[in-house]
């Protein structure tokens, strides 16, 4: 069932989604060779906490993180860990907000020093196609309209779309309905309603979409270990058009 959010529920998910994204205005500052996924992650969750807020992941389906960290050919659920980031390193922070209950998400790539023209590409084309799926968010369209949009950019650009990991709706829980893929035809799925809270959150990778899972079960890996990057928003859908909670 798809719920339908009222404008204040959508201000409270706001007030979340600002906190989320002055989150990551400090991530991006702090990435650089040298800094750790783990060291983020204590950040993150120190941050959420000074503001009133808590990390929604953390214990999760047994999720023992604030964030996830996940570099070069991870996907997605990445563990934050000690290893270092290296120069030429992609890296994607994706952390969930709760703030007095109601919940923001986004994940952002970053650039480790200096990456290479192929990487460049990958995170600026992954960027723009996040806000080709916004531009379709709009009422009257269907979930498939922000999905084909997604998926004709993307692959015009050389990039796969990821297809085992998706979009969702979201409010007082983390994935709600509905799903929101980044691929497929047009004028499929629900039609967009005002009130409606979702996330999309395209990934894509340099080859196939294909992907692995690490023996920790939750850590999704390229299947040929090329590069893979994601942008997230949460946004809501308005007779304005579409709002973004969690603008940076």
């Amino acid at each position: 069932m798809i719920i339908i959010k009222t404008k204040e529920q959508i201000e409270n998910m706001k007030k979340a989604g600002e906190i989320l994204a002055a989150c990551h205005r400090e991530i991006a500052k702090m990435i650089k060779p040298g800094i750790t996924t783990l060291e983020i992650d204590a950040f993150a969750e120190s941050f959420m906490k000074k503001h009133g807020a808590t990390p929604e992941q953390k214990g999760y389906n047994g999720y023992q993180f604030a964030t996830c960290g996940s570099p070069n050919d991870v996907i997605c659920h990445g563990f934050p860990n000690k290893t270092p980031l290296k120069d030429g390193d992609i890296v994607t922070i994706d952390m969930v907000v709760n703030l007095n209950g109601w919940l923001a998400d986004s994940a952002w790539s970053y650039a480790v020093g200096n990456v290479s023209e192929q990487a460049q590409k990958l995170l600026d084309v992954t960027k723009e196609s996040l806000y080709k799926g916004i531009e379709q968010a709009v009422i009257g369209n269907r979930i498939g309209d922000i999905s084909h949009a997604i998926q004709t950019y993307a692959e015009a650009e050389g990039f796969s779309v990821v297809r085992e990991f998706i979009g969702h709706g979201i409010g007082e829980e983390m994935h709600e309905q509905p799903q929101v893929p980044h691929y497929g035809p047009p004028h499929r799925g629900p039609r967009l309603k005002e009130g409606m809270v979702i996330t999309i959150e395209p990934m894509l990778n340099t080859g196939t979409y294909r992907s692995k899972i690490d023996a920790d079960g939750w850590t999704a890996r390229t299947l040929d270990g090329g590069l893979s990057a994601q942008y997230e928003h949460t946004l809501a859908i308005t007779a304005d058009g579409p709002i973004i909670l969690t603008q940076q």
